[in-house]
Parts: C-alpha cells; structure tokens; sequence
C-alpha cells in the first residue's frame, strides 16, 4: 500500500495514462490513413475481368470488388449465412445498374476471358465485353482479337483527335456568337422597361436592334463555315464505332468518341498495368470531374481549394496581427480588453455554420448587391457580386478561423522578451519602431503557428462554404487567361465539398466509393503539405531570431 502510494505521489500512473492516450490516438490516426491509402490508391489499379455463369444460364463479366456473407433463409424458414461475391458489372445502359451480388451457391463456372475488355466511357461507366468488330468509315474489319484490338487502338485515336477538334470548333463557335448573345440580352431587358420609360428606351431599343443585325450578318459567314467543319467532325465520328459482345452474347455498338480509354486486362503484365495506373492517377490530378463527379479527374476542386486558403490567408493573417498587436502594445489593459479577449475566444467556439450565415447576409447580401448596385447595375437583375463566390467563401473563412490567429500572434508577442521592447525604447526608437523592428520580427513564430491552424481548419471546412460559394460543378475557375485574370466573383469547387457531394449526394453509391477515398486522401495531403510550409517557414524564422530570446 505505501509503494502504491509512493508511485501516486510520484505521479507514474499518470505518465503511463497520458501515454497510453498518446498511443491510442495514433493508432487511430494511423488505421484511418491506412485505410484511405489502400482503398484510394487501389482506385486506379486496372483490375482482372472474371467470367461467371450461374446455375440459371445467366452470365455476368466484371472486375472482382468485395467479398462477404449474408443472412439468407433456408427451406425450413430458418436463417443461414450464405457467402456472395460482389462483382463489378458495368454496362449500366443495359443492366440499370454498375454492381451485383451473387451467392457463391450459384456460381457453376468461371473464367478469366483472355481478350475480356474494360471500356472506361464519359458516359454510363464502364462497359465490359469483347470486340466483335470495328468499323471505319464504310469498312467493316472482323477477325483475329488481337487484330481487332489494335485497329480498334487506330480508330480510337482518330476519334479522339476528332473530339478534341469538335470542342475547339464549339469554343470558337461560342466565342464568335458572345457579343451578339449580350446585345441581345440588353435588348430584352430593354423590352421589360418599355412599360416604365417607354420613349428613352423605345429609341435605345431601336438603336441596339440596328446594331444586333448589323452584328449578326457580319459573323453569319464565318459562323456558316464552323458550323459546316463541325458537322463535318460529328458525321466522320458517327462512323467510327466497336460491336461489343457481352457475356450473354448480345452484341452493342460503342461509338469511339464517346470512350476513354479501353484496354484488355487479362493480357496485362505488371508494368503495363503500372503505366495505365499512373496515367489514371494523373487523369485523376490534372483533368476534370464526369459522370456526376463519381469518375475523371478533380482538378477544379484542388484549384479552387487552394485558391480559396490563400485568399484566406492573406485576409486573416494582417487582420489577425494587427489585432493581436493592438491588444498587446497599444491598448490600455483593463476590463474592457479582458471582455474583448474573452469574445475572441469565445468566436473560436461558434459553429462553423453560423459564419456561413453571417457570410451570406453581410458579405453576399448587404456588401455584394450594393457592389451591383453601383459598379455593375448594367448587369442587373443578374447579380455580379450579390451572389455566392470565391472572395466571399474566403473572407467568411477568415473570418472564422481569425480567433485561431489572434491567440496564436498573441502568444507569440508575449514571448518577446520584455527588455528587448524596453531597450528599444529608451534608446530613441518609437513605438511603432519597436514593434517593426522588435515585436514583429520575433513573434514571426507564433504569427506563422496560428496561420498554420487556420490553413488546417479553413482547409477541411464544408458548411460555410455551401452558402457562400462553392458549387457541385464550376463552369470555369476563378483565375484564367481572361482578364482581369482573377475573378473573384465566380463561383469554385472544393475538395471537402466534393468528398460530401460524392459521398453523400451521388445516384451511383456503389460506384462513388473509391472516389470518396482518393479526394479524401488528396485533401489530407495538401492539408500536410501546405502546413510542411508553414511549419518550414517557422522554423526558418526562430533559427533567424533565436539569439534575440537570451
């Protein structure tokens, strides 16, 4: 009993406790990474087709997904586990659906069909069959699989290359016709204010129908010819196409152009599989999302994710400083300052959600639409400024994670040793002198440590962004080629939002897992990355200013 107690006093339970919490907490984060590694990198892996045919003739091709067991009932009335293979079907146009369960009681054979194909579409997922045939133009070509597979390569190519100049012939199409499209627009909002001042707008409206027409037989002609080059493309594409056989023997057509890629994984060796993994993993970084987001790439949303923590950062850092500064070297301490500390540490306690509904109201509502209302009325009723966008996600976000900074500045200005301030000053230099050249340089660590958790919270937040901005698919991103190059008031993508969107919004469950994994996956790693930032650039700084503490 007295070593007991000895041990109590010493304090060795205690050690040995908050130890123990320690290592669980990493256990946990460790087992959560784990996972996500294995279930998002093995997204991208080309997976084996398997042929099974059921005791009722049925036959199914797909790729291997899970394995499991289910409560079936027996003959008796009674329940009996029964094991099932998942198998990823694809074929959704003709199936209704992308995956199946089938009991293991039902299987009678399997194969793994040598020139089984995987067809990766931008439309409908994937489609798993074998080549029949390929056509090429008024050229029908059948034979030999391996043949057919590399003439089915040729066309594929052709197709792409036809696609890609279909949609430069639209973007050229849309620009031609962009003038035209916003006279016409005024004309009909000129057409709404006939009733309220009908002679200025009567004459103004015949003015800009003049122009509208004017405008209109100068871009016919070339217009004529894109539309002619692009029906051109459409039908040379329409006679680029596969005859697929399925696994029930159903033969169907798959047009070139509408496919991805396609490629037989049965016939794989480990390095080529490597190679598609990685072009599927770049795909993955540098293209944009498809079919509803659970397939393609998230570029958009890596983007505008790190578009939108910059923007973050640079507003709530200097508001974040200068706050800090104020309560710390030149306010009057007293009670009024002790409410005002207490009030930001409050702030750090609000619900995420509540700076979101303060965003829409104050910055979207009140500061956006008087921002239409004098620089952009032109535009009106359609908002500019007055509506979600990125500048407003961003400041709602500094706006929360400002407390996160405050405290951190704070604490960093308190660590400045008090004589370093006080030589300062008695040797001529003022105030502000001192906290340039004195304050600011030292508590540089503590300024860069509150940056670094509001860039991990800012960076994961989903709610307030829902109200102020992001969207499921942007239309284009903020910053591009056009000027003024950086739009702020555009709308943007996330990855936090993705991840919720995909996770919890997609039609295809089933499907929008692996991508759920992998933008989860990608989120933590910019998180850490841009912290490994900060956190060098803080270390870089008390190296810098280390003799400045003795």
């Amino acid at each position: 009993m007295g070593k007991m107690n000895y041990f109590k006093k010493k304090g060795d339970p205690y050690v040995l406790m908050t130890g123990l919490g320690l290592v669980v907490s990493l256990a946990m984060v460790v087992f959560i990474v784990v996972v996500i590694l294995a279930r998002g990198l093995g997204f991208f892996w080309p997976g084996n087709l398997l042929e099974l045919e059921l005791k009722d003739g049925q036959k199914y091709l797909g790729e291997f997904r899970a394995s499991g067991s289910a409560l079936v009932e027996d003959e008796s009335g009674g329940e009996i586990s029964e094991n099932q293979t998942q198998l990823k079907i694809g074929n959704r146009d003709l199936y209704g659906r992308d995956f199946i369960w089938i009991k293991n009681s039902d299987i009678v054979a399997q194969s793994r069909p040598r020139y089984g194909t995987s067809f990766e579409r931008w439309e409908y997922g994937y489609f798993y069959g074998q080549i029949q045939s390929v056509q090429i133009g008024e050229q029908k070509l059948e034979g030999e699989p391996e043949r057919l597979f590399g003439k089915a390569k040729e066309a594929h190519r052709l197709a792409t290359k036809n696609r890609e100049l279909r949609g430069e012939i639209e973007e050229k199409m849309t620009e031609l016709m962009a003038p035209l499209t916003e006279l016409q627009r005024e004309i009909s909002l000129l057409r709404l204010d006939l009733s309220t001042e009908p002679e200025k707008a009567a004459a103004k409206l015949k003015a800009l129908e003049s122009e509208s027409a004017e405008l209109e037989s100068k871009i016919a002609p070339e217009y004529e010819k894109l539309s002619g080059q692009l029906q051109s493309v459409i039908e040379e594409n329409q006679q680029l196409y596969l005859s697929v056989l399925t696994a029930e023997g159903q033969s169907h057509q798959l047009f070139l152009d509408k496919i991805v890629r396609f490629y037989q994984p049965n016939r794989m060796n480990v390095f080529q599989k490597s190679g598609l993994y990685l072009v599927k993993m770049w795909e993955f970084l540098a293209a944009a999302p498809r079919e509803s987001n659970t397939e393609g790439g998230v570029f958009p949303a890596i983007f505008g994710t790190v578009l939108m923590v910059l923007l973050m950062s640079i507003a709530v850092v200097p508001l974040g400083v200068m706050a800090a500064l104020y309560l710390n070297e030149y306010a009057k301490q007293g009670t009024v300052i002790r409410l005002i500390r207490l009030s930001v540490n409050n702030l750090a306690g609000v619900p995420s959600i509540v700076f979101g509904i303060f965003g829409l109201g104050f910055f979207i509502y009140t500061i956006g639409g008087t921002l239409d209302q004098l620089l952009f009325s032109q535009k009106l009723p359609e908002p500019t400024f007055g509506t979600g966008g990125i500048f407003w996600a961003s400041l709602t976000l500094a706006l929360l994670t400002l407390p996160v900074v405050v405290v951190a500045t704070e604490e960093g200005i308190l660590a400045v040793p008090r004589a370093n301030k006080e030589g300062a000053l008695a040797l001529g230099a003022t105030r502000w002198q001192m906290v340039r050249k004195i304050v600011l340089p030292n508590a540089m660590p503590g300024i860069l440590t509150g940056l670094i958790l509001a860039i991990s919270r800012g960076a994961g937040e989903v709610a307030p962004l829902m109200i102020t901005g992001v969207v499921k698919l942007a239309p284009s991103m903020p910053l591009d080629a056009t000027f003024p190059f950086l739009h702020l008031d555009r709308k943007f993508m996330h990855l936090g939002f993705h991840i919720y969107d995909v996770g919890f919004q997609s039609p295809n469950v089933e499907a929008a897992k692996p991508m759920v994994y992998s933008t989860a996956l990608l989120l933590i790693t910019i998180v850490v990355f841009l912290n490994l930032m900060a956190i060098y650039f803080r270390n870089r700084m008390k190296k810098r200013y280390k003799s400045s503490t003795f």
